[in-house]
């Protein structure tokens, strides 16, 4: 069985993000660009699926610019087998919206035949949480969201999932798409071997209008702000002002 991990480009999660001045999006000069960390848990559970003798071979797609190759050939590092670069952009401020991505996703999966596609639940820049449900919907698969544990038996996957009451396994029937949370597992560092084996893998890379897709964006971004600071905390005298304070001033009570 192949399986299909769509990996994304997107600023480091260690790097603190700068809005810029003008406020027309967040500022990308010099700053360290990373595999979305979803995306990297994701390509983790496919490699530990194949190491287990499940999946035959795994294949990684990025949508987006060029410079997403560095993102693929990370995940070709760890262990994906082949990768697919899709160059819908040449603009990196350029985000290509989840519909369109769904619909370039679709079209590699109907070339590439896999039986199981992992995306991570969503990505840390935009937080759309949309590109696994609608890739699901276009291709009329079934699918598995926030997946903390993941086991295929037979022609069913097993997935548990998180949910705002605790823990839900279901079973669903393959082929499937599973959005894949953070709890699901811890992924592996490439090892400089590893990094350099990489290079030499397949790599093919396609445009947006190889698939016929238009991703021509349907959202305007109005205004980009940075999140308001945190107020100085206060101390209080007693516990009857602690609870007047909670009641007439925070309103929480």
């Amino acid at each position: 069985m192949k399986v299909l991990v769509p990996v994304k480009r997107v600023i480091d999660y260690n790097v603190k993000v700068r809005v810029k001045a003008d406020g027309n999006g967040v500022d990308l000069a010099n700053v360290k660009m990373s595999m979305n960390p979803f995306d990297e848990i994701a390509v983790e559970q496919a490699i530990r699926l194949k190491e287990a003798g499940t999946v035959d071979e795994i294949i990684v797609v990025s949508v987006g610019v060029k410079q997403a190759q560095e993102t693929l050939r990370t995940a070709l590092a760890m262990g994906a087998d082949r990768a697919i670069l899709i160059v819908a952009t040449d603009d990196v401020h350029n985000d290509i919206e989840p519909l369109a991505v769904a619909k370039l996703l679709k079209a590699v999966v109907d070339e590439e035949a896999p039986g199981l596609v992992l995306c991570g639940k969503q990505a840390i820049d935009n937080d759309m949480n949309a590109t696994g449900q609608m890739l699901s919907a276009l291709l009329g698969w079934s699918q598995a969201t926030f997946a903390s544990e993941l086991a295929i038996e037979g022609d069913k996957a097993v997935v548990t999932r998180e949910v705002d009451g605790g823990l839900q396994t279901i079973k669903v029937a393959m082929p499937t798409v599973v959005t894949v949370d953070l709890r699901l597992n811890e992924p592996r560092y490439a090892s400089l071997p590893n990094i350099m084996k990489a290079k030499k893998k397949q790599l093919d890379e396609k445009t947006a209008a190889d698939y016929g897709v238009d991703v021509t964006p349907r959202l305007t971004i109005v205004k980009t702000v940075e999140p308001a600071g945190r107020k100085a905390g206060i101390k209080v005298g007693s516990v009857d002002e602690l609870i007047a304070k909670l009641k007439d001033e925070a309103g929480v009570i």
